[in-house]
């Protein structure tokens, strides 16, 4: 049987989430990397592919589906994973879905633009960081960081409760790309610390194999500015 062909590159926080979950939940894939640095996704090839020339892609025996959340839908759906990550049962689908539809204009939106805003666009544009853009943007991904410490992980395991779920491998790897950027999202926050260790534990050791290029980063922006240099 043809194997599943998965486009992604380890750096995008939607790519890590789709990979971790494959490994994890013994989904076999063909796994092609698309080098996001060097442009690989505006190629003709990759273009044809996908017209939105982004990852993650995948190509299911001639069915093309991007967006990372609609993937992993599909996946649980077309594949016999277990059912924690995706239940079937209607009110705890429903959870993982209220997660997985908030996180895209709070966890994803904020941790993301503040990567963008005070580390990638910068470096891109070869211009100097707007601080005062960045101070903004670290206020208001704070409040979300806030609210998953005391409202999603408030008296859980998990996001959507005290079993894994796909939502805390989406949740884990945005939180996580905020380290790229010289910002600790753990400290100080007990609940999402002890969610951290805990999910991170369970995706073993397919976490530390996805986030080894995300850990070259970290070590890269730590030796340059110093470890974890939030102004707030």
């Amino acid at each position: 049987m043809a194997k599943l062909i998965f486009y992604y590159d380890l750096l995008s926080q939607p790519c890590r989430a789709l990979y971790m979950f494959f490994k994890k939940a013994n989904v076999p894939f063909e796994g092609k990397v698309v080098d996001l640095l060097r442009g690989e996704q505006f190629t003709p090839e990759f273009e044809a592919l996908n017209p939105f020339k982004k990852v993650p892609v995948i190509n299911d025996k001639g069915f093309v589906l991007t967006e990372s959340i609609a993937i992993l839908r599909y996946i649980t759906r077309t594949h016999n994973v277990a059912d924690h990550w995706y239940p079937k049962d209607s009110v705890k689908q429903a959870q993982v879905d209220e997660y997985l539809e908030w996180q895209h204009t709070n966890t994803r939106s904020d941790c993301a633009l503040y990567f963008l805003h005070k580390v990638l666009w910068p470096v891109m544009n070869g211009k100097p960081v707007n601080e005062q853009k960045v101070a903004q943007l670290e206020k208001k991904m704070i409040i979300t960081l806030d609210l998953i410490e005391n409202v999603w992980l408030k008296n859980k395991k998990f996001l959507c409760g005290n079993e894994i779920s796909i939502s805390d491998i989406f949740g884990i790897c945005e939180i996580d790309h905020t380290r790229m950027a010289g910002f600790d999202p753990y400290a100080n926050r007990p609940n999402l610390s002890e969610w951290k260790m805990r999910t991170s534990s369970y995706l073993s050791p397919y976490y530390e194999e996805a986030n080894e290029v995300l850990e070259e980063h970290v070590a890269l922006y730590n030796e340059k500015y110093g470890k974890f240099n939030s102004k707030i």
